[in-house]
């Protein structure tokens, strides 16, 4: 009983010296820290700013007052209803329609027909064209301010008419109808922000664990050390269980670097909405950094277990950027799906943790299904390709 115990302990302390030799291994590689660097430092804030960039692009489409107007001249009423709602007239170039269609005018413009004050006095419906395009984001913004603008402009037409028949304005508008936005501040900043955070968390934690994972298996086979470090009177599963908690380690800490850098990020923001409504601080970064525990286990056995087989670090990369990819599309469902999550959701990983840190982001709570269930289905599949790994560490250690 005291033998086996002895012999437990020293492999758990050789347990410990695999893990310390495959971080060190893991950090002197230039490309490893140079990627660490980029993914988890510069990246998200870039990206950020980049969300915030184009919310601003909007406000200031907005702000600025501006409607452009082919013929304004035939329509006066028009004109006055624009003045009065503190708008400028602008006219458009003369090829705007050229440009609009070649993206080259990011605005949208309201063309007038020479008839419209004629029909207009004669109790017909004039016609007028609101000419944008859909692809451009400035150019959709400001169709949406012309349309407002008409859409104004109709309503008083119609109340000034019933006014002059003697038709009370009552009759127009039997209802009066208040909209209240019910979604909380958070649910507002993860709306504006989509799940671009969560995905690249999740995207700097798969990028720090592939490398080690390839350079740990593979890597190892293609410099013939893997037979001499399977020759120590360490047991498999402590080497594989070494390698493991280094991988897992330096995936984990690039999702945590990744989640810091958003706190500086936010001084980058553009977007006045933006500032008033994201709030990223340290609790944030506290869940962030638990719920990617379990999912940096799973995800670094089972890239280990893909790596395991290659012969090279080349052959290796193909199988996990397999994985890779279908990690990071698994996300993507909650994309699509604007109604509350499914409960399924928690039983997939990756789509499990990007649920879990939208949920943070809009500020709603986690439950104990929220942590157990994840963590489960995390947990079995790290164990079941660690005990794949150290079987396959004596078969693969020749080549």
């Amino acid at each position: 009983m005291i033998g086996r115990t002895a012999a437990f302990l020293r492999a758990w302390r050789q347990l410990g010296i695999v893990a310390a030799k495959e971080a060190v291994d893991a950090l002197r590689d230039r490309r490893t820290l140079q990627m660490i660097f980029f993914v988890s430092v510069i990246q998200a804030p870039l990206i950020l700013f980049l969300l915030s960039t184009l919310a601003a692009q909007r406000e200031s489409h907005i702000e600025r007052r501006e409607v452009y107007v082919q013929g304004i001249g035939y329509a006066p009423e028009l004109r006055n209803h624009l003045l009065r709602e503190a708008y400028r007239i602008r006219t458009p170039p003369p090829d705007f329609e050229a440009r609009l269609r070649a993206n080259s005018f990011d605005d949208a413009v309201i063309v007038v027909a020479p008839d419209f004050h004629a029909r207009l006095l004669a109790g017909e419906v004039p016609e007028v064209d609101v000419l944008a395009n859909s692809n451009s984001r400035g150019s959709a913004t400001a169709r949406g301010v012309a349309r407002a603008l008409l859409e104004g402009f109709i309503r008083e037409r119609t109340l000034l008419q019933l006014a002059s028949d003697g038709v009370p304005a009552e009759f127009l508008r039997p209802v009066d109808v208040e909209e209240y936005d019910l979604a909380s501040q958070g649910s507002r900043a993860a709306q504006l922000t989509g799940a671009f955070i969560p995905l690249y968390v999740l995207l700097a934690l798969l990028a720090g664990a592939m490398n080690a994972a390839m350079d740990t298996t593979a890597g190892e086979r293609e410099r013939a050390s893997l037979e001499p470090l399977m020759m120590n009177p360490a047991p498999p599963w402590a080497i594989a269980l070494g390698k493991w908690v280094a991988v897992a380690g330096l995936g984990l800490c690039v999702a945590l670097l990744t989640s810091l850098s958003y706190l500086p990020a936010q001084m980058l923001l553009r977007s006045e909405s933006l500032q008033a409504v994201f709030q990223f601080g340290w609790p944030e970064v506290l869940r962030f950094t638990l719920i990617c525990v379990p999912f940096a286990a799973a995800v670094a056995a089972l890239m280990m277990a893909t790596s395991i087989r290659g012969r090279s670090v080349k052959e290796a990369q193909a199988g996990n950027s397999l994985v890779m990819t279908l990690v990071l599309l698994l996300p993507l469902v909650s994309v699509f799906n604007d109604a509350a999550e499914p409960a399924w959701y928690l039983w997939v990983p990756s789509l499990a943790q990007q649920t879990l840190m939208m949920r943070v982001l809009k500020g709603e709570p986690l439950d104990a299904a929220h942590w157990l269930i994840p963590g489960l289905m995390c947990g079995i599949i790290g164990v079941l390709c660690l005990a794949y790994v150290s079987r396959a560490l004596r078969t693969h250690a020749v080549k």
